[in-house]
């Protein structure tokens, strides 16, 4: 909780290290700057529950949906079992988000369906770093599930720096016909279409009930700018609270960048933890 709001952080990795290409390690340093990520990791790139966990309560970090990975062409790959351990440690703060890759896993249906068992509260398809078109028919019996299992779907939206990327599957524009399809699945657009598609991403999110956009990786203070062409204020009622981690300064730091965009107190409400609330009423919020 940061200054009496619940925060929940709709967009965390916490990957073995060991799992990752050299890439991903560059980028977090990066972009996490002076923020300690690796405080929560033992000497073996091993992630320590209580360490992960008194660091995100430290950032007043109350909920957190955490990824796993399944891209070997461009960040590696990283089972959800890795993720196990944190929810055990504290099923209050962590939650899975299940992934699977067409090229992968086969038939994709059983996967989401065997991570979903695991305790997963949504899906994550990453068709940038996976390499597949997230409109592929083969994915249509995934979305059909999620549809008949109240699952939302979070989907990459926007460029890609890693090697092995291919950002032409990040267009939120290759949505338009998932989203009407499927009216009942929630689609969250991580990233907001960054780039050069932030445009067609917020269109989307405004034209469809079922269309959300999560902030991960975006500097709140760019937003305005980000999405110049719309009304802010009535954008942000889409928006969904994610920082990426650990590629960014802090949730606080996001958190305090975001209040000062000086939007109402109950749209930053909403934004930090209400959306997500209503996407996944798992976080018992």
């Amino acid at each position: 909780m940061i200054d009496g709001e619940l925060v929940v952080d709709a967009h965390v990795h916490v990957p073995k290290l060991a799992t990752l290409k050299p890439a991903w390690l560059r980028w977090a340093d990066q972009f996490a700057k002076t923020h300690p990520w690796r405080d929560a990791y033992d000497d073996a790139g091993v992630p320590v529950p209580a360490r992960f966990d008194a660091l995100l309560a430290e950032q007043g970090v109350d909920r957190a949906l955490l990824f796993c990975e399944y891209s070997p062409r461009a960040t590696g790959i990283q089972p959800i079992e890795d993720n196990l351990p944190l929810v055990e440690y504290n099923p209050d703060r962590f939650h899975l988000v299940a992934s699977v890759n067409p090229h992968l896993h086969h038939p994709l249906v059983s996967e989401v369906e065997r991570q979903l068992a695991l305790g997963a509260v949504a899906l994550k398809l990453h068709p940038v770093h996976a390499g597949f078109s997230p409109a592929d028919k083969e994915l249509y019996p995934v979305y059909g599930l999620c549809a008949e299992r109240g699952v939302p779907v979070i989907l990459h939206s926007g460029t890609s720096t890693f090697p092995g990327a291919r950002a032409s599957y990040g267009n939120p524009e290759l949505l338009s016909d998932v989203v009407e399809d499927f009216p009942e699945v929630s689609f969250v657009f991580a990233h907001g279409g960054r780039g050069w598609w932030y445009d067609v991403a917020a269109f989307l999110a405004l034209a469809r009930e079922n269309v959300w956009l999560d902030l991960a990786g975006l500097p709140p203070a760019k937003l305005p700018e980000y999405y110049a062409r719309f009304d802010l204020a009535k954008l942000a009622a889409k928006w969904i609270f994610g920082t990426d981690w650990p590629g960014v300064p802090g949730a606080a730091a996001n958190v305090a960048a975001l209040r000062a965009l000086g939007l109402p107190a109950g749209l930053l409400r909403a934004i930090l933890s209400g959306n997500a609330a209503k996407l996944y009423p798992a976080l018992d919020l």
